[in-house]
């Protein structure tokens, strides 16, 4: 599902977008084209919605922004657009995962990077992952998107070519939850983020 204004964005500056970040696709039929997802990615730099929006086609992701962003005039418009919406990242934001949630449930696609922050010139498998994808995926009932952004070094630069790997949607029954399991969040996150870096190693 997408905004009138996220389309007109698509239509008009996608492909100008895609050309000044050398942005590369791969894997765009494996996106779901009329249902809500979660869309999981590696987290590198600042501009990675930015090319998970230009990869993806049929959706709009929404990304949780960090609220500091909406308080500065013209990046304010720019996140809005993309269809961000602000969340805590000093605090448990149990608001803006409230609002992710019921976002899947109306059938709008919600964006969010396991590691919880950027790691640059780190290998994604030796950092930390957080439960959020998980949560969202287990209790809105939606599949995953796994998706991978790959940079030489790990590292965005200008005019550096970036690569945006998609890959097979996985189903909420493929991640098994067990309400009776204990950790079942933090076994099925990790479950989702192997998926993720397991599209990295294959087009390495």
């Amino acid at each position: 599902m997408k905004s009138k204004t996220y389309s007109r964005l698509q239509k008009y500056l996608g492909g100008f977008v895609r050309f000044i970040f050398r942005i590369h696709s791969h894997g765009g039929e494996n996106e779901p084209t009329d249902t809500a997802y979660v869309i999981v990615s590696n987290h590198t730099s600042n501009a990675d919605p930015v090319f998970l929006c230009a990869a993806t086609k049929h959706q709009q992701p929404h990304f949780m922004a960090k609220k500091e962003l909406f308080k500065i005039p013209l990046v304010r418009g720019l996140v809005k657009a993309l269809g961000a919406f602000p969340v805590d990242r000093n605090g448990n934001d149990v608001g803006a995962i409230k609002k992710s949630i019921q976002m899947l449930k109306d059938g709008y696609c919600v964006g969010i990077f396991p590691q919880g922050h950027r790691y640059k010139k780190v290998d994604p498998r030796d950092t930390e992952v957080k439960n959020g994808a998980a949560m969202l995926a287990v209790r809105s009932g939606v599949q995953v998107l796994p998706c991978y952004v790959k940079m030489k070094n790990n590292r965005w630069a200008p005019l550096r070519r970036v690569d945006v790997y998609i890959g097979q949607p996985i189903s909420v029954e493929e991640l098994r939850y067990d309400e009776n399991a204990k950790g079942e969040y933090s076994r099925i996150s990790a479950y989702i983020f192997d998926k993720v870096c397991s599209i990295g190693e294959e087009n390495a």
